[in-house]
């Protein structure tokens, strides 16, 4: 098996205000002076009506919020460049972080990559339209996102100038609802702020987005109910009640060819589909003897264009200060494991652990949560989010601490949700693993 590893360093506003539900009078009036002055995001059920007019709102240039089976996207019309801009503007993401276009059919992703639209028969266009097929054959519907070199039809803005352009076929019924309505490609990016924690309910969508004009679709309002920002509780506690079920993003993986008879299918993001998923498809497709499959994660600034999003080592961060705890520390078999020091600092501190790691610290922590006591990857990846959300809403919290987890690649098929977590907990700590939790004084990079 040919798998190697190589590293490498996102309309119209209107004046009207609404009611404000708030027990306190300053606020409420604070809000409502706030609220007067910008558009305000509103929730749609899923009836027949509400996915016809958000189809319809796609189509028309504006901006829908979508549940999909990893997390909720913020949907436009992915070939309108003013709707795509849109998008940018409301999550305030550079145009260096390009956009997903999300389909139903694969036949539509395969006319948007250069190598299945073009006239032209080459033996490389062949050999790259041939592992496009097969990929979406595999895995589609599903969290794979495919990146190739790009037909001319698609804007410049949504592949951040490199001529790539990522696609995918969600799985939710929902996101194949709206798109279906719409009849058009859907650009969506996580339905957040750029850099902020992903959002797997409708409630995280409101509370990043609720003051720009988007519509959010809920699958738990009741049919034709419409709720505005000031109505939801955006501290309610869903660990048990996942509408998005795989819970972090798609697998990227990049089709690149390097010569007329030779490629490699590079993974650029870990998801739920791994490595080891993608070299079996290559060859139940008869293609091992010319592709490789290599992982090609990367941590960059935000200044530096990338073909595909989740590229930039600040990401999926919450508003308080995260670090990873080196496994030195909590592996170690000694009893005092924890300085008084430590254990006095950690007072302040939200523990979100996985598999039991730091729970030495859940007697000493301001609030502690565990991903998955047994260690079950499907369930962290699906909690992990939701968590990075839950240690905001923690009184008093200065510092949020998890485990570093040092994966074994080598065992990519059960491991690959343990290595989507692992990405999404060392970017929410900007790459930073601390051997002390004095944090002031011991913290190094991973990268």
């Amino acid at each position: 098996m040919t798998i190697s590893s190589s590293a490498s360093g996102e309309g119209e506003k209107s004046s009207s205000p609404i009611s404000i539900m708030d027990s306190d009078d300053n606020k409420i009036q604070e809000k409502q002076e706030k609220v007067s002055k910008t558009a305000t995001a509103k929730l749609i059920s899923i009836s027949p009506q509400s996915m016809k007019e958000a189809g319809e709102r796609i189509r028309s240039g504006h901006l829908v919020s979508f549940p999909t089976e990893t997390v909720y996207g913020l949907g436009c019309h992915a070939i309108d460049p003013t709707a795509v801009k849109r998008v940018f503007e409301a999550k305030e993401r550079p145009l260096t972080d390009p956009l997903i276009v999300h389909v139903n059919e694969a036949t539509t992703a395969l006319n948007l990559w250069d190598a299945s639209s073009s006239s032209s028969s080459s033996s490389a266009e062949n050999l790259e339209q041939r592992a496009l097929q097969a990929l979406t054959d595999g895995f589609w519907p599903g969290p794979l996102t495919i990146v190739a070199r790009a037909s001319p039809t698609i804007p410049s803005i949504i592949m951040a100038g490199t001529g790539y352009v990522a696609c995918r076929s969600p799985s939710h019924p929902i996101a194949r609802s709206l798109i279906d309505a719409s009849g058009v490609p859907i650009a969506a990016p996580s339905a957040n702020k750029f850099g902020h924690v992903s959002p797997t309910r409708a409630e995280h969508v409101m509370d990043d987005l609720g003051m720009e004009d988007v519509w959010i679709v809920d699958p738990d309002l009741d049919v034709d109910d419409n709720v505005t920002k000031q109505q939801v509780d955006v501290n309610k506690d869903y660990e048990d009640d996942v509408i998005c079920d795989v819970g972090v993003e798609s697998t990227v993986a990049k089709v690149e060819m390097e010569s007329e008879h030779s490629g490699i299918i590079a993974i650029l993001r870990h998801g739920a589909v791994s490595s080891q998923d993608i070299y079996d498809c290559l060859q139940s497709a008869n293609l091992l003897d010319n592709f490789q499959v290599k992982e090609k994660m990367q941590s960059t600034g935000e200044n530096v264009s990338h073909v595909a999003p989740g590229q930039t080592i600040r990401h999926y961060s919450p508003n308080v200060q995260s670090f990873m705890v080196s496994q030195d520390r909590y592996s170690t078999s000694c009893n005092n494991l924890w300085t008084d020091e430590e254990l006095a600092a950690v007072k302040t501190a939200v523990i979100i652990d996985f598999g039991g790691r730091l729970s030495s610290l859940k007697e000493h922590s301001l609030a502690y949560r565990d991903l998955s006591v047994e260690g079950d990857s499907n369930k962290a990846a699906a909690n992990v989010f939701a968590s990075l959300r839950w240690s905001e809403t923690i009184d008093g919290a200065e510092q949020v601490f998890f485990p570093e987890l040092r994966v074994d690649e080598t065992d990519l098929v059960k491991e690959a949700l343990v290595l989507a977590v692992k990405d999404r907990l060392t970017r929410a700590a900007s790459g930073v693993v601390v051997t002390s939790l004095m944090t002031r004084t011991t913290t190094s990079n991973t990268n």
